[in-house]
């Protein structure tokens, strides 16, 4: 049976209570926030002044992918997302399951890289303000960031009007942020302090050429754009998605894309590249130098660090959502046990997935904070642009698939144009290449994950034979999106 909900619900399915203004703000406040503060001072430092333009490629990148994704989930509206598509397509568990932990682990990566830094960032601004005396070490970071996951946690139960509603305050304070950050950058520029000749000059910091810098650039700043997906796993909770989701989605990526090249374009005509490069060099962040360079009077040092703890508390908070519904999505379908989709009584909240993500969410906080010379946020940024580019990957494969399964009636409402999805596949496949420059330890992560991913496949699917499901992983497929 469908797992579709309607206004009086029933007690294991979830609540529809997402229009399209909170659809808006929950993609635009999912792309925005971590990704621009993380990563902007280091595609500056690689590629010069052309920072825009690797924002750029990767919005042309995500938005493809993004069509094949409206085809899909228009055709197919439930929580399961990739993970659905794929299964529709190959209808093989091991993949279907792998697609899935994937999309799993980049949200629960990008939450708790998203919770440490903000840690870090509340520190800072205790400290700044003279609220807090002293250095603070790592274990009281660690700790910061482990009790924002519970927090979040604790939002997410409440339930998703809840969470969304929280969104929406975040959304519009990473957003004012932004605005200050290209306010800034233009008023300097107005006032001849600013050199707007620089968002045309390459400069190619570790001697790759053009092309490669600019490749490996774009895969930086697909970290960026990533978020979008994240509706998908939301899609239940919506009012009427087939008819509000595509223009709702591509309106938040249009939005997104627009802020990050204002930005880009600010950062390079306030700052010179020696300051860019000294400002990566001892962990600052492009953003706020932009905002004390071009307004040294704005007590930017005492309130900026504040905005960024609202900014990556969006993006933690909104991953944790998409990854709880994940999980609730495959647990309904037998992709994973069927106790991980209880939900919350009365609120119909997935308690059992919150749960379940949230615990691997904290030990992945602790892990990562065992190592304080690595570039914690660089680092697990790339690994979860690298998993994400896979999962698109089979997703605009599963896209083109499925349009040649002549069984499938499920009627059609939105269509990617022509053959894009096969372009889609090619430059995610492209961006997730090997000659694109990435520490080592980025593919370390990245396997020890799928390694997880099948030692919980065999888990499961033992499991399912034990209680004589077998392979019957996605047993409702055919009555889905009815």
């Amino acid at each position: 049976m469908s797992t579709e909900t309607t206004e009086s619900g029933q007690p294991n399915e979830l609540k529809r209570v997402m229009g399209p203004k909170l659809l808006l703000l929950f993609i635009v406040g999912d792309i925005l926030g971590a990704g621009v503060y993380a990563v902007t001072g280091e595609m500056a430092g690689n590629v010069g002044g052309i920072v825009w333009l690797p924002f750029l490629l990767a919005f042309i990148v995500a938005t493809i992918t993004a069509l094949s994704y409206l085809e899909l989930v228009t055709k197919y509206p439930q929580a399961a997302g990739a993970a659905l598509y794929t299964h529709k397509a190959f209808g093989i568990h091991f993949v279907t399951f792998l697609v899935a932990f994937a999309v799993v682990c980049s949200g629960i990566t990008s939450a708790s890289t998203a919770s440490a830094t903000l840690a870090g960032f509340l520190t800072d601004g205790l400290e700044i303000n003279g609220w807090i005396d002293g250095g603070v070490g790592e274990g009281t970071i660690t700790t910061i960031a482990m009790l924002f996951m519970v927090l979040l946690a604790l939002i997410n139960l409440r339930g998703v009007g809840e969470s969304v509603k929280f969104n929406v305050v975040l959304t519009l304070v990473e957003i004012t942020a932004l605005l200050i950050v290209i306010g800034v950058g233009f008023y300097v520029i107005a006032r001849g302090d600013g050199d707007l000749s620089r968002i045309t000059v390459f400069e190619d910091a570790n001697d790759k050429g053009i092309f490669l810098a600019v490749t490996g650039a774009t895969s930086i700043a697909f970290f960026a754009m990533v978020g979008f997906e994240d509706a998908v796993n939301m899609v239940e909770e919506v009012e009427n998605p087939k008819k509000i989701f595509p223009r709702t989605m591509l309106t938040g990526l249009g939005i997104a894309v627009i802020l990050y090249m204002l930005v880009a374009v600010s950062v390079v005509s306030v700052l010179t590249s020696n300051q860019i490069r000294e400002i990566n060099d001892n962990g600052d962040r492009a953003l706020l130098s932009v905002v004390s360079v071009g307004l040294p009077d704005f007590p930017v040092d005492r309130v900026f660090p504040f905005l960024a703890v609202f900014a990556v508390a969006n993006t933690a908070l909104i991953n944790m959502l998409m990854a709880s519904r994940l999980i609730y999505g495959m647990a309904r379908q037998d992709v994973l046990p069927r106790q991980l989709g209880v939900v919350l009584p009365g609120r119909r909240t997935p308690w059992a997935g919150i749960l379940f993500t949230t615990l691997l969410a904290l030990a992945l906080i602790f892990y990562v904070r065992q190592d304080p010379d690595s570039d914690i946020v660089v680092n697990l940024a790339t690994v979860t642009s690298l998993l994400l580019l896979c999962v698109f990957a089979v997703v605009n494969i599963a896209c083109m698939v499925l349009r040649g399964k002549r069984h499938d009636h499920v009627e059609t409402v939105f269509r990617s144009p022509g053959p894009l999805p096969v372009l889609g596949a090619v430059l995610c496949l492209f961006l997730a290449g090997p000659w694109v420059e990435r520490d080592s330890i980025v593919y370390e992560i990245a396997a020890g994950l799928m390694v997880i991913g099948i030692i919980l496949w065999a888990i499961t699917y033992t499991i399912n034979r034990m209680t004589g499901q077998g392979d019957s992983s996605f047993k409702d497929v055919d009555s889905l999106g009815e």
